[in-house]
């Protein structure tokens, strides 16, 4: 059986001389692992369009116990992210986390509009990096089913205070008075930060980058989503530790 879907390549892995197999994270069946016969070749119609974080138009074939990619034009190919190792590396880790969160074998619309958004924020350096990599972080795993508690402190309920705590092996938020009088530790964000925080998670998706922070408020804040989802997901990410070692 043949179907057309739009998708974007995760991860790619040759096979032998000729043929690749490919991760890719569709609008309609969510993550598919599929061959691509001849790709490796230059002059292929499909080279292109199954390279690494390639958004492509794609034809695939569903066999019994495999895909395969018959047909891919390349829509958009963040050509910005291979200028530049830090963003290529980042974009990588998204690409991780994607395979590592997204569902199979069902829809994940959501999933690849946030991680297309992301790409093109990244690739066009429409927001600072750090910026880019809190919300892709923080969104994705809210879609997965890991939504913080950042409405009101957890133990007394103020909604805002000067400093707050986010505590990210729990996702919940604290104002810094009940943190310091019940011992609680984490991640120490003042109100601004935890506003963005807030947005990263509540807001539109479509307004998902529409927010300014100081550039010294952003490290922090991407120490909190960092560790938000390693947490959760109970894995450690090595693109993201290459990424890191690149700043």
């Amino acid at each position: 059986m043949k179907f057309k879907t739009k998708g974007l390549i995760l991860r790619q892995q040759n096979i032998g001389e000729r043929d690749k197999l490919v991760w890719v994270l569709t609008d309609s069946h969510g993550i598919l692992r599929a061959f691509v016969r001849g790709a490796k070749n230059i002059k292929s119609p499909k080279a292109a369009g199954t390279g690494l974080l390639s958004y492509a138009a794609l034809t695939v074939f569903e066999g019994r116990e495999s895909y395969s990619i018959d047909e891919a034009e390349a829509l958009e190919q963040f050509i910005g992210l291979h200028r530049d190792v830090a963003d290529m590396s980042l974009g990588q880790y998204f690409c991780e986390l994607c395979l590592h969160l997204c569902p199979t074998g069902q829809e994940a619309g959501d999933q690849l509009r946030l991680a297309l958004n992301s790409l093109y924020m990244l690739s066009h350096k429409k927001r600072p990096a750090l910026q880019i990599k809190i919300c892709f972080e923080m969104r994705l795993i809210a879609l997965s089913g890991y939504l913080p508690d950042l409405v009101m402190c957890a133990e007394c309920g103020v909604y805002e205070a000067p400093e707050m705590v986010f505590v990210p092996h729990t996702g919940k938020l604290y104002c810094a008075s009940c943190a310091e009088k019940h011992g609680i530790q984490g991640v120490r964000l003042p109100i601004a930060a935890v506003t963005a925080l807030r947005h990263t998670v509540y807001a539109d998706a479509a307004k998902l980058f529409s927010f300014e922070l100081k550039e010294e408020l952003l490290a922090p804040l991407s120490y909190a989503s960092e560790r938000y989802v390693a947490y959760m997901t109970q894995k450690d990410y090595p693109t993201l530790q290459f990424y890191k070692a690149l700043l």
